[in-house]
């Protein structure tokens, strides 16, 4: 998975009630990438996206993480993890040299 799309599970896991500019204000993205970047996490089973069709701002969505989302987040997570503690240990033994 792309870093975008594992930074974008994150945040959507962190405040599913972001709009869609401040979403792609706070990873850096423009709207349509963002956008783009949404649809293939939705085909790909990871978040839903609803939309408050009762709520005066038609444009207002809630997004959140299924439960696939969720599993491939923190598989993500781990792997991340892994390998910044693998830099950590080879650091050490080139600075041991």
């Amino acid at each position: 998975m792309k870093q975008e799309l594992f930074n974008i599970l994150r945040k959507i896991h962190n405040d599913p009630e972001s709009t869609q500019r401040q979403l792609a204000s706070q990873l850096g993205l423009n709207i349509g990438k963002l956008n783009y970047s949404l649809k293939a996490l939705r085909s790909k089973g990871l978040i839903k996206i609803n939309n408050f069709r009762k709520n005066k701002k038609k444009g207002k969505y809630l997004y959140y993480l299924t439960p696939k989302g969720a599993i491939e987040k923190t598989k993500q997570t781990i792997n991340f993890m892994k390998l910044k503690m693998k830099e950590y240990e080879d650091l050490k033994k080139e600075i041991k040299k």
